[in-house]
C-alpha cells in the first residue's frame, strides 16, 4: 500500500517535472522567436541610419555632435553583438534619432529632398515595426520571466539554468520632445 502511495507520489512529481520543464523551453523558444522578429526590424533601421545621416550631413553641417554619435554608435558591428548589446544599442539609437529628424524642421531643403523623404518615410515605418516587435517581444519575455520566477516552476527553472530575460525599455529620453537649437 505506502508503495503505491510513494510510487504515485514520484510519479506525480516527475510529470510536473517533465510539463514544467517542456512549458520553459517552449516559452523560451517563443522568446527567441520574438527577439528575431523584432531583430529583423532592428537591422533594417540599423541599415537605414547611415543613409539618413548622409543626406542630413549635407545640410546640417554644423549639427555636428548629434550627426557624430549617431555614426558612432552605428559603427559597431551589429551582427557580432549579443542580444542584449543589440538592445541596449538600439536603445542608444533611439534617442539620437528623433534629433536628426527634427533636423528637417530648421532645413526646409533637406524637408523637402526627396531623397530625405524616402528615407524618412522608410525609417518612420521600420520605427513602427520596431514599436509593435517591441511589444510582442516584451509580451514573450514577461511570460517566460513569470514561469522562471514563480513558486514552483522556479525550481525546475534554477535546477535546468533558465534565466530571467531582459525587457526591450523605452529610455526616458525618448519620451521626452526632442530640443532642436540652432
Amino acid at each position: 500500500m505506502w508503495l503505491y502511495i510513494i510510487l504515485a507520489i514520484v510519479i506525480v512529481i516527475l510529470v510536473f517535472l517533465f510539463v514544467t520543464y517542456n512549458k520553459l523551453v517552449q516559452l523560451n523558444n517563443r522568446v527567441k522567436e520574438a527577439f528575431s522578429t523584432m531583430d529583423v526590424y532592428l537591422k533594417k533601421r540599423w541599415d537605414l541610419i547611415p543613409n539618413i545621416v548622409d543626406v542630413v550631413k549635407g545640410y546640417a553641417k554644423h549639427e555636428k555632435e548629434t550627426i557624430e554619435k549617431v555614426t558612432e554608435l552605428r559603427n559597431s558591428v551589429y551582427d557580432k553583438m549579443s542580444d542584449d548589446e543589440k538592445i541596449k544599442t538600439n536603445v542608444e539609437l533611439s534617442s539620437g534619432i528623433p534629433k536628426i529628424m527634427a533636423l528637417s524642421e530648421a532645413y526646409p531643403d533637406l524637408k523637402a529632398s526627396d531623397n530625405f523623404k524616402d528615407l524618412s518615410s522608410q525609417l518612420s515605418k521600420a520605427e513602427e515595426d520596431i514599436a509593435n516587435a517591441r511589444k510582442y517581444y516584451n509580451g514573450t519575455v514577461r511570460i517566460y520571466n513569470n514561469k522562471v520566477q514563480m513558486f514552483p516552476s522556479n525550481i525546475i527553472a534554477k535546477m535546468f539554468g533558465f534565466k530571467v530575460k531582459s525587457m526591450f525599455q523605452v529610455e526616458n529620453a525618448e519620451r521626452e520632445n526632442v530640443d532642436v537649437k540652432l
